[in-house]
């Protein structure tokens, strides 16, 4: 069975331009990646200033909505181009360790039931925030959730760059507020911290398998331990900022509303010019997306109002980890949850490609920096940067952290296999558990659970033996879902 990175596909030339294939990370017999997908990846990169291939990882598939795959990381030289990430940067998961063995189905209950609570959908438009609260989160990242909410400090090395951008690189939070319309950052106050239904989830898990006993101990993961692990946006902030810069196939009906004023506000109130004017009429009012190179001053407005995006999300998903780890000591005797890692799966971050700099943008794909780019005295730095690899709520998931092999896939993970589960289960190829094990199922409706019986994990095994054969990872412990919120 093949498991190594793809040979290069092809090579084509593009106006005198030589077109780098991807580096595609897939199993040929039972997991390949879709030819088709491969090649509309190859069309949308075509042209790109790459620093290196395209990285295709497992999980590699296309939704309607998207105008990339899922499952792919890419890097060019001196551009910026946000459709080769999601409409709302710094969606992510994140996986806290609580210091207690599985609790039974009535405290369970109560922890769902005052998930819930907290986090009701549909919500009801409660303002989170205020105003200023809305900068400081957009300037401050996690370290504003810190104090607002309690989250311990010590947990912030557990985060993706510390939880925090700073924007001063770009041009600082005085130009973002000079731009930026006041409505935007009132909007920002509304559903701060929200789970909600769809993919995203709240799962209660048992530590079923510790396959790296040094590394689990310096994260603190334990076997029989209860860990929850939650998938979360990035926030309303994110989606407005996603959908400012070009016209998104994504574009729910109440943000295109808001946008039909808020964009001509941004881009077209601040210009300092007629012809910088004319310039932003271009870019931003017609179909289809313009790089920006990074060292002008449009690449630079862009990189600002990403970063504070990502900012913003840092401190909407600690917002949440600060209500979970709450409750969890509510509901499960007193018990204290930990932060193993939170990491953000949507993102456009200044990072190493090569002897170079580049500018590498995740759609659908986590970092996974080895010990050594990790920051000296953090526990990441020791153990190299946790990787989430989940399943879904009916397989095992795996805590991993990045492996030695990493930089052949610029530095990235798949953020998941749930596709590869359902695709492993349609063709017959993975069945029921054979252990007949179930999760307890719960809906915002406050309907009574249902119980989803799980599979084997065959689908996750495939996903995860992919990125350890290629040493993109290495395997830390395995967790089983014992109830979800979705």
């Amino acid at each position: 069975m093949t498991t190594e990175a793809r040979p290069p596909l092809d090579v084509r030339v593009l106006d005198g331009t030589v077109t780098q294939p991807p580096t595609v990370f897939d199993d040929s017999r039972l997991l390949p990646a879709d030819r088709a997908t491969i090649t509309a990846l190859g069309h949308r990169v075509e042209g790109a200033d790459l620093a290196a291939p395209p990285v295709v990882l497992p999980d590699f598939h296309h939704k309607s909505k998207m105008e990339l795959p899922s499952s792919v990381a890419v890097a060019t030289s001196g551009t910026i181009r946000p459709d080769l990430t999601s409409s709302s940067v710094n969606c992510g998961m994140a996986l806290i360790a609580v210091d207690t063995e599985v609790p039974d189905d009535k405290a369970v209950d109560v922890f769902m039931r005052a998930v819930r609570q907290r986090y009701p959908y549909p919500t009801r438009g409660t303002r989170e925030l205020t105003g200023q609260e809305v900068v400081k989160a957009v300037r401050d990242g996690s370290e504003f959730s810190v104090d607002r909410w309690d989250a311990p400090a010590d947990d912030l090395e557990r985060i993706e760059e510390g939880g925090r951008i700073d924007l001063e690189r770009y041009g600082g939070i005085d130009r973002l507020r000079s731009e930026l319309p006041g409505v935007a950052l009132q909007l920002a106050r509304y559903r701060f911290g929200t789970v909600g239904p769809s993919n995203h989830f709240v799962e209660l898990q048992r530590v079923e398998e510790i396959l790296d006993p040094d590394r689990a101990a310096k994260l603190g993961v334990t076997e029989g331990q209860l860990t929850i692990q939650y998938h979360g946006g990035g926030g309303v902030f994110t989606g407005e900022i996603g959908r400012l810069f070009f016209r998104r196939k994504d574009y729910p009906r109440q943000i295109k509303a808001v946008n039909a004023a808020l964009k001509p506000w941004f881009h077209l109130r601040s210009a300092r010019s007629f012809q910088q004017l004319k310039a932003r009429l271009s870019l931003y009012f017609t179909d289809g997306c313009t790089p920006l190179a990074l060292a002008s001053d449009e690449g630079q407005r862009l990189m600002l109002a990403t970063a504070a995006a990502m900012n913003y999300g840092f401190a909407f998903r600690t917002a949440t980890y600060a209500a979970l780890r709450r409750i969890a000591a509510e509901s499960f005797g007193g018990a204290t949850g930990r932060l193993v890692v939170d990491s953000p799966h949507n993102s456009i971050y200044e990072e190493p490609v090569g002897a170079r700099t580049g500018v590498v943008h995740r759609h659908n794909s986590c970092r996974a920096f080895p010990a050594e780019l990790m920051t000296p005295g953090t526990t990441f730095a020791d153990t190299g940067q946790a990787v989430l690899l989940p399943g879904t709520h009916r397989t095992s998931s795996y805590l991993a952290v990045a492996g030695d092999q990493a930089a052949t896939s610029l530095y990235s993970a798949c953020h998941g296999a749930g596709t590869v589960v359902s695709d492993l289960v349609t063709r017959g190829i993975s069945g029921t558990d054979p252990l007949h094990r179930r999760t307890r199922r719960f809906r915002y409706d406050d309907g009574a659970p249902t119980d989803a019986w799980h599979f084997d994990d065959r689908g996750v095994d495939a996903a995860l033996d992919v990125l350890v054969r290629n040493g993109l990872v290495k395997p830390v412990a395995r967790m089983r879902p014992i109830a979800v919120l979705h």
